[in-house]
């Protein structure tokens, strides 16, 4: 007998709870671990001293103003104007391939924590956030505000969001972030970036929204958050399977105990991976790599100590 389906009023309640827990986790890792790398990758030091705040970890010594640290018992840093002018526009992939998960977490799961973690970033900095989901279009677009009711609205969106199409086309949102948002911003996307048809038999082709790409990058900083699951790098030997593009609906019979089709495969996956790479770096977007079946905060610490660095 076929189980049940979860009511609207379950899956509500199932989005809420996921919401909260998002939100607990990643306040908690915002403040006490990310807040000042954040703070000091993506803050310039600005051209006219504001305001102080507290010292967050990760933030630059140098801005430590030890008069006001000993006068409040507690460390606190120099603000600078330009400190309070940073934008940052969240555009996450809605497409049905991030529906998969092998683990605990579908890609779009995993993607609405690392969304909550850059809109609490921007919101404990006092920046603006903005949300524009997009499949082959932008199906989604939500101005960018202050306020810590904007970071939670950000992630309850992206939960709850239902795609009107299955496919993917990164250029309409590339080309959002050039025409709507005026200023100089920080722009992630969050993605899998798989545009093209791991099964297929064609040669890998080079993107086609590399020349939105170049445009985004030459007005924001742009940065690629990649969502990997493990189970998309390689086909376990398994026998006879039919296995179905998400995107296309497309059915393949395919043989994965045969090692040439799971070389083949394999190959594939690494020229795509290659491919991508070359296409961020030749258009000098920074690159994050996130799996699903891992913890992503070594990762995010590790791309912001990395960018301190530079």
């Amino acid at each position: 007998m076929a189980s049940a389906k979860p009511s609207n009023e379950d899956s509500i309640t199932r989005i809420l709870k996921r919401v909260r827990r998002i939100e607990l986790i990643t306040r908690g890792l915002v403040k006490e671990t990310l807040g000042g790398q954040y703070h000091s990758r993506f803050k310039g030091q600005g051209i006219e001293f504001d305001d102080f705040r507290e010292y967050q970890p990760g933030d630059d010594v140098r801005f430590i103003d030890w008069n006001v640290t000993a006068r409040m018992n507690e460390p606190f840093v120099r603000k600078y104007v330009e400190e309070r002018e940073m934008t940052v526009l969240l555009l996450v992939d809605v497409s049905s391939s991030g529906d998969y998960g092998s683990g605990d977490d579908s890609k779009r799961e995993r993607a609405a924590e690392i969304a909550a973690v850059f809109a609490f970033s921007a919101q404990q900095n006092q920046d603006k956030v903005g949300l524009a989901m997009f499949s082959d279009e932008v199906e989604f677009y939500l101005p960018a505000r202050k306020g810590s009711a904007q970071a939670l609205r950000i992630v309850r969106e992206i939960l709850n969001y239902a795609p009107r199409s299955r496919k993917t086309a990164i250029e309409p949102a590339l080309d959002l972030a050039v025409n709507r948002i005026p200023h100089r911003a920080l722009v992630f996307v969050i993605s899998d970036f798989l545009t093209q048809n791991v099964m297929s038999g064609d040669a890998v082709q080079p993107p086609s929204w590399e020349k939105a790409l170049r445009a985004v990058g030459a007005k924001h900083d742009v940065v690629a958050v990649q969502l990997v699951d493990p189970r998309e790098l390689t086909l376990p030997d398994v026998g006879r399977v039919c296995l179905e593009d998400p995107e296309t609906g497309r059915q393949m019979i395919v043989n994965t105990s045969a090692p040439g089709v799971r070389s083949v495969y394999a190959k594939r996956v690494r020229d795509m991976q290659e491919m991508l790479v070359g296409t961020l770096r030749r258009n000098k977007v920074e690159h994050v790599s996130i799996r699903t079946d891992t913890d992503y905060l070594p990762a995010l610490r590790s791309y912001f100590r990395s960018r301190k660095r530079r």
